[in-house]
């Protein structure tokens, strides 16, 4: 999908910021170097309610790997990232009663913490996949957010289940192998090596490098595994809370997320270019012109309500998969096996084993 937001749109809430702040400090940064050039104050970072938009967010990212002079940055960026820093969805996924409910809390309310990212989960054949998207063109500092993201999960499994997850669980992402791979052993595997040698065969078992695709993997067997912090009144008023910040979201979306609520409606049938336009009261020619301020299409946005779509038919129905190509708007079903394939990395069928 391709990035849907302007330089001047709000991504994530500033206090995201603040943690990355304050550890590039720790690291060795000048406090006063590290905000040149973002627009923002260090007031903005202490606001729990302010936001920080992609030019200020990239600009911050850029310049405390520069002023620490650590590439490594997004790793250590990653074991900060607790479940308390996620605010309301956090404590909606901690207390739900097992680890298929945490997942699912985590994919409903993602959008009211992070706006720069799609998160997708689904059963493929034995494994439980967790993938993920971003909707920036971050380039080189694409490494940076998913080693972040993907570190803060798995810290934040270990502290509820210790090693099991882990131990079963493997990443494969969409950059090279970076020149600080050695690190990847402790953050991802755990201080459990002797000396500097870093067994390259675990490493290589548990992450791949230059894959199509964002994910990471584990034996969906421990899906039911209960949540030690269970609680449901907890869960319950987190949930309404999030409720809340995801309508606020939206309600102040652009003209993607008007186009993506109208393809996500509850109807059997995907709406199609014409019908979302009327909707909007807007000729296709001006919803295409729209879309393409945002850099992003009709066509691309289809596609990842197709994909969205799929996975909930596949998972939750017996439908076939034909019958479900052919609600999806699909004339001829191995065309959507292959945009099936591109999305996930496996095929339909794959996904109901």
């Amino acid at each position: 999908m391709k990035s849907v937001y302007q330089s001047g749109d709000a991504i994530l809430l500033a206090h995201y910021g603040e943690i990355l702040y304050e550890l590039a400090i720790e690291k060795g940064a000048d406090p006063e170097l590290l905000l040149v050039n973002t627009g923002i104050r260090e007031s903005v970072l202490r606001n729990p309610e302010a936001n920080l938009n992609y030019e200020q967010f990239i600009e911050l990212v850029n310049n405390a790997i520069k002023l620490t002079n650590e590439p490594a940055l997004g790793l250590y960026y990653g074991t900060r990232l607790k479940f308390t820093t996620h605010g309301a969805m956090g404590q909606a996924s901690i207390s739900s009663d097992n680890v298929s409910e945490a997942i699912a809390a985590i994919i409903k309310y993602y959008r009211t913490r992070f706006a720069f990212i799609e998160m997708s989960f689904f059963i493929d054949g034995d494994e439980a996949v967790i993938q993920i998207d971003d909707n920036l063109a971050l380039g080189s500092l694409k490494s940076f957010l998913v080693e972040a993201l993907f570190i803060s999960i798995m810290d934040v499994s270990k502290f509820l289940f210790g090693p099991t997850l882990v131990q079963t669980g493997r990443c494969l992402v969409s950059y090279p192998a970076p020149s600080y791979v050695n690190q990847y052993f402790s953050f991802f595997v755990g201080p459990e090596s002797n000396g500097d040698e870093v067994p390259i065969q675990r490493l290589t078992d548990m992450i791949t490098f230059n894959t199509p695709f964002n994910q990471i993997r584990f034996d969906k067997q421990h899906l039911m595994l209960p949540m030690v912090l269970a609680n449901t009144v907890a869960r319950r008023l987190a949930e309404q809370e999030c409720e809340e910040q995801l309508k606020a979201v939206d309600d102040t979306d652009s003209i993607v997320s008007k186009v993506t609520h109208l393809l996500q409606n509850d109807s059997e049938t995907i709406a199609s270019m014409e019908c979302v336009a009327d909707s909007l009261h807007m000729t296709t020619r001006t919803l295409r012109r729209q879309l393409q301020a945002f850099g992003t299409s009709f066509q691309d946005l289809l596609a990842e309500t197709r994909k969205k779509r799929a996975l909930d038919l596949l998972q939750n129905t017996d439908k076939p998969v034909d019958e479900i190509a052919y609600e999806l708007g699909y004339s001829d079903p191995s065309n959507f096996g292959r945009a099936f394939r591109k999305w996930t990395g496996t095929s339909p069928s794959g996904v109901r084993k």
